[in-house]
């Protein structure tokens, strides 16, 4: 790849994944033009199907296909991709050829974005983890792929964790914007009934004790994956390990956001400022900087402790010259 080819890649992941673009800026240059590519392609394919007004279904799948063609070396339909598409397609093949990512990898991912077009529940966590082999654990995958960390099958199992905890964290900051611009519910229907909770509940935006208690649930389950996620950091290149350290914090970052909303994920706002994220980058720099230990920074900078709930211990009030 080139630096010129990466650019629509670069500006998509710029202007659609601020959190993820914080800590993808911070890896060496052979990743970070790599991940420009990758997150663009996850983009373009997750777009087809996370509009509020999409087109029909046939529509949808057609486009999916097309994708899916291009991705792996074929040649698409000529009328179904667009100019940006087929622009991220050219730089996401070249990059798939140069780090030899898995054909199969792109398929679980594509049918998990198909599986959107008509399953929008599921009733058990099992069941939903089954679409987060595509939808998360694929992602992972060909993240590993670029990366090549010469312990790839033992870093495998963890990389898995941490992108379906990322993919979870979204689920529970999203349910309200899931259900009413999506018709779709990520939480699964046992931990639903388990507190007596309903779709319309979450549909109108009505706040009870119940849904704080399914919310909480959901959070702890997130967060054991944090735990085993980054655990398996210490397997990547020495010089991919901050960036991807720094993504975990700024994701469970969400998880204080929504404990100080005492859970109301229907009515509050547990996005990160910009100001949050650059403190998140200094506080995670200097505990990196102190430990050299990608577990024990992210408990000494994130909002997720080593052995349960979320803590809420003080903030350390750190000076610049500490830190630079």
């Amino acid at each position: 790849m080139t630096g010129r080819s990466v650019k629509t890649s670069k500006a998509i992941h710029r202007r659609t994944g601020k959190t993820f673009y914080v800590a993808t800026r911070l890896l060496p240059e052979r990743v970070r033009e790599a991940t420009y590519a990758l997150y663009a392609f996850f983009r373009i394919a997750d777009d087809v199907v996370d509009r509020p007004d999409p087109p029909d279904d046939d529509t949808q799948r057609q486009h999916l296909e097309a994708i899916r063609a291009a991705a792996k070396g074929d040649t698409p339909p000529s009328d179904v991709l667009t100019e940006t598409d087929r622009e991220v397609l050219e730089t996401f093949r070249t990059l798939a050829t140069e780090a030899d990512i898995d054909p199969e990898e792109i398929d679980v991912f594509i049918d998990a974005m198909a599986q959107d077009i008509d399953h929008s529940r599921y009733d058990t966590y099992e069941e939903l983890r089954g679409y987060m082999r595509g939808s998360a654990a694929a992602v992972g995958n060909m993240m590993l792929s670029v990366m090549d960390p010469p312990e790839s099958e033992a870093a495998k199992p963890h990389a898995r964790s941490l992108a379906e905890a990322f993919q979870l964290t979204n689920f529970v900051r999203d349910v309200r914007e899931d259900i009413c611009e999506y018709d779709r519910v990520y939480l699964p229907a046992e931990t639903l009934d388990q507190y007596g909770v309903t779709e319309p509940q979450l549909r109108t935006g009505e706040m009870s004790q119940d849904v704080a208690a399914v919310i909480r649930t959901e959070l702890h389950r997130t967060e054991s994956l944090y735990r085993h996620g980054v655990a398996g950091i210490r397997y990547l290149p020495e010089d991919c390990q901050f960036a991807v350290l720094l993504s975990a914090v700024l994701y469970a970052d969400h998880h204080q956001q929504i404990r100080q909303l005492d859970y109301d994920v229907l009515g509050g706002d547990a996005s990160l400022t910009m100001t949050r994220r650059l403190w998140l980058v200094v506080r995670t720099w200097y505990h990196w900087r102190r430990t050299r230990d990608p577990e024990a920074a992210f408990y000494a900078a994130s909002a997720i402790s080593e052995d349960g709930p979320a803590s809420n211990r003080p903030e350390p009030q750190l000076r610049p010259d500490h830190v630079l």
